[in-house]
């Protein structure tokens, strides 16, 4: 039997690459819903069973952990046994999480179905990134970007149907209908995936990358990879809140109820902001994945989060303006989404390719981190009446993230590097016998 690992390096065309990431992206906007879509789902839980709105969004939270935590094992069995049966699990439990939803009658089956479905989603996200980085060793942050963008823009174009469907059908129909259908959709591309080729490492890139290859186990003692990991979390933290908090926010400054008129089709102003923040959200990580590929990583984070601040700040101050909501939200997910293409890069540029899906998946754990922030904010507004707090404290770790990616990492890890570099011409000369020649 020809095994999955020998099946790339048969007859596949250069071009081959660019159908599996393609299928990466598909899988990606299959699985969006579950995070970006939850929030049309909060205000019609709450209106029917009572709970509060802090208490559904544990399960929010839940999703989001056991989306995040578990990556790094997802990811080990990706770089072990290929994409092709993480992504066909990770369907199967996309799809029957969301089926629970729609039956779900008491807070601890809401969680259950959350835990469940943040689980598929994280096997078939930690693929999907995973494979881009080492299908694309040359163009990580563009293929790292337009995989990604298949999450932050793959639930753009159910966000109206979605919504819709709700108000016509009830949650509990749309949660069981969209379930089952994405869940099909991503075990059948699962079929069709295969792991990269191990000649892709020998592409050449613009950006700096390490010589060496450093398993999960490996980073974790690198200072290196925990000041990448406070960074993915200070940045996650702030976007969280707003993609779960969105429509309670829409709510607290009256703007649910302002309708919008889109070429002839009538909108309301927070279903029409979440449908522009899922295209910006989505445009934006191979944007500027494809500008970090050009003039470096860090360079590329201090201007994404700096803006991010910036919005975040500016849509506290004039986001009761139906107009200015509509345009500041899409500030803010276009400043936010980015991280997902700009971390596993510069992850996979640090410590190798070899592992890629392992330890980007571990760095990805920062965003199940960070989404422990979002019932807090729940509570704070709840304690303080106000969404300022929640704002303020947005603004400031994106603005801590943006120094600390020019002043700290920066500098960090260009020391890391050129030590392995340097480690490498020793290992070089020992293994040769002689000095290897240099350029003059």
């Amino acid at each position: 039997m020809i095994q999955e690992s020998t099946l790339p390096t048969v007859g596949r065309a250069p071009s081959y690459r660019w159908l599996q990431l393609l299928m990466g992206i598909v899988c990606m906007a299959m699985i969006a819903n579950l995070q970006y879509g939850w929030t049309l789902f909060v205000n019609p839980i709450a209106d029917k069973y009572g709970w509060s709105k802090a208490a559904i969004q544990v399960a929010f939270t839940i999703f989001v952990l056991t989306e995040t935590w578990l990556v790094p094992i997802e990811g080990w069995a990706v770089d072990k046994f290929g994409p092709r049966p993480v992504v066909l699990v990770g369907g199967a439990l996309c799809g029957l999480g969301w089926l629970l939803n729609g039956y779900a009658d008491s807070l601890t089956l809401l969680y259950i179905a959350a835990a469940i479905s943040g689980i598929g989603a994280g096997a078939v996200y930690g693929t999907c990134v995973g494979s881009a980085l080492k299908w694309f060793p040359d163009r990580r942050g563009l293929a790292a970007g337009l995989t990604a963008a298949g999450f932050g823009a793959g639930s753009a174009a159910t966000i109206i149907p979605i919504s819709f469907m709700i108000a016509k059908s009830g949650y509990e129909s749309t949660f069981i209908t969209f379930g089952l259908g994405q869940g099909a959709v991503v075990m059948l591309l699962a079929l069709l995936m295969v792991r990269p080729p191990a000649h892709a490492a020998a592409k050449k890139a613009n950006v700096q990358q390490s010589k060496a290859d450093y398993s999960p186990t490996q980073i974790i003692r690198k200072p290196v990879f925990w000041v990448m990991y406070l960074m993915f979390t200070l940045v996650a933290a702030g976007g969280l809140m707003a993609t779960a908090q969105m429509g309670p926010i829409a709510t607290d400054f009256k703007i649910d109820g302002v309708k919008f008129n889109v070429m002839g089709m009538v909108l309301p102003a927070l279903t029409f902001a979440l449908a522009i923040d899922r295209v910006l959200n989505g445009l934006t990580r191979p944007f500027f994945g494809w500008v970090s590929d050009q003039i470096g990583r860090e360079k590329t984070m201090f201007i994404a989060f700096a803006l991010e601040s910036v919005g975040i700040l500016a849509l506290y101050y004039w986001g009761r303006d139906p107009v200015m909501f509509v345009i500041l939200t899409g500030l803010v997910f276009f400043a936010w989404g980015e991280i997902y293409s700009l971390f596993p890069a510069t992850c996979a540029d640090t410590f190798g390719t070899k592992n890629a899906a392992g330890n980007a998946g571990l760095l990805y754990t920062a965003k199940g981190t960070a989404s422990l922030f979002v019932p807090v904010s729940s509570v704070i507004t709840a304690m303080t009446g106000s969404w300022e707090a929640v704002f303020f404290v947005g603004c400031g770790l994106n603005a801590a993230a943006a120094l600390m990616a020019w002043y700290v990492l920066k500098p960090m890890r260009k020391k890391f590097m050129d030590g392995v570099a340097a480690e490498k011409r020793v290992d070089a000369v020992d293994a040769g016998g002689h000095t290897p020649r240099t350029a003059n």
